[in-house]
Parts: C-alpha cells; sequence; structure tokens
C-alpha cells in the first residue's frame, strides 16, 4: 500500500517540475526569404523575421528559399544591463548620515 502510494505521488509531483523547467516555444510560419550557415529569413505578412541557426538546430528535408516552413524558436537572453529605478536612487540620496556616538563629557579634575 505504501508503495502504491509513494508512486501515485510520483506520479502527480514529477510532471510539475518539468514543466517548470521547460522553457516556452514559440512558432513563426511563412516563405523562406534567405538561408545561410547561420540565419533563416522568413516573411510573416509584412514582417521579415531573421532567425538564427547552428549545427544543433534541426532542419527535416532540404531548406531552400521559396519554402514554406514552420519554425520552431525560443527566446533566450543574450545580454541584460540592469539600471536603477527612480524610487531606488530617490531612497539612496535620501539616507540619514551615520549617527555619530556622543561620549558624555568627563568632568575636569580639581
Amino acid at each position: 500500500m505504501k508503495k502504491m502510494l509513494v508512486i501515485l505521488i510520483l506520479i502527480l509531483v514529477l510532471p510539475t517540475f518539468a514543466s517548470a523547467a521547460a522553457v516556452k516555444t514559440y512558432q513563426v510560419t511563412g516563405p523562406v526569404l534567405e538561408v545561410t550557415d547561420t540565419s533563416i529569413v522568413v516573411q510573416k505578412g509584412k514582417d521579415r523575421w531573421e532567425l538564427a541557426r547552428d549545427k544543433d538546430t534541426n532542419v527535416g528535408g532540404d531548406l531552400k528559399v521559396g519554402d514554406k516552413v514552420t519554425i520552431e524558436y525560443r527566446m533566450t537572453a543574450t545580454k541584460v544591463e540592469v539600471k536603477q529605478s527612480k524610487k531606488a536612487e530617490a531612497k539612496e540620496t535620501k539616507k540619514p548620515a551615520a549617527k555619530q556616538e556622543t561620549k558624555p563629557a568627563v568632568p575636569a579634575p580639581r
């Protein structure tokens, strides 16, 4: 009975972890305008989409200009530049100066 319960829990929990780690994929469909070793250019409506490709890109068939294709892709960040918000900058400028410790006055000797 315990073994069955453990298996049931694993069946319910493991897909949750797998989907959390998966990166969302997108698709673009249209005629191919250009093909190179490093990119594929597709016409989508009035827009021209240029997608990078490498040796690991899986191409099913002989890809050439004019072919209608559906390309599956992922968005991946290549650089992130962080800039402080105006609120964070305002908080930094309003920081109070550090309090200095004051020592009690020592009475003069008599």
